[in-house]
């Protein structure tokens, strides 16, 4: 399945956006979805994912509350709001599909395809 991920900006902080995933070439229903991002000088890290019917999702402690990941299985899309941004969410968004099981979902080595990044900058 080919990834192409799209939203990112510059917003400043306590702002808003909207990352999307559009998902092709494979049945996406078949695919547990994530987000990930990678900081300057830091490893990736997970933020959000979500079941294949969308009826479990997982969250990083740092964006619980304020993150929330959704798809359309019918727009093969996943997506990811992003509401009361703060610097420290700065970082090249990914996002990524498994084939694996939801209970392993937040493990970066589990996600078989991914999209190629798209920037968010959160100005103070």
């Amino acid at each position: 399945v080919q990834l192409q991920a799209s939203g990112g900006g510059p917003v400043q902080a306590g702002g808003s956006l909207r990352l999307s995933c559009a998902a092709s070439g494979r049945t996406f229903s078949n695919y547990v979805m994530g987000w990930f991002r990678q900081a300057p000088g830091l490893e990736r890290e997970f933020v959000a994912a979500i079941s294949r019917n969308g009826g479990s999702t997982r969250y990083a402690d740092s964006v619980k509350g304020r993150f929330t990941i959704s798809r359309d299985n019918a727009k093969n899309t996943v997506y990811l709001q992003m509401n009361s941004l703060k610097p420290e969410d700065t970082a090249v968004y990914y996002c990524a599909a498994s084939r694996g099981i939801t209970s392993t979902m937040t493990d970066s080595r589990r996600y078989d395809h991914w999209g190629q990044g798209t920037q968010v900058t959160v100005s103070s």
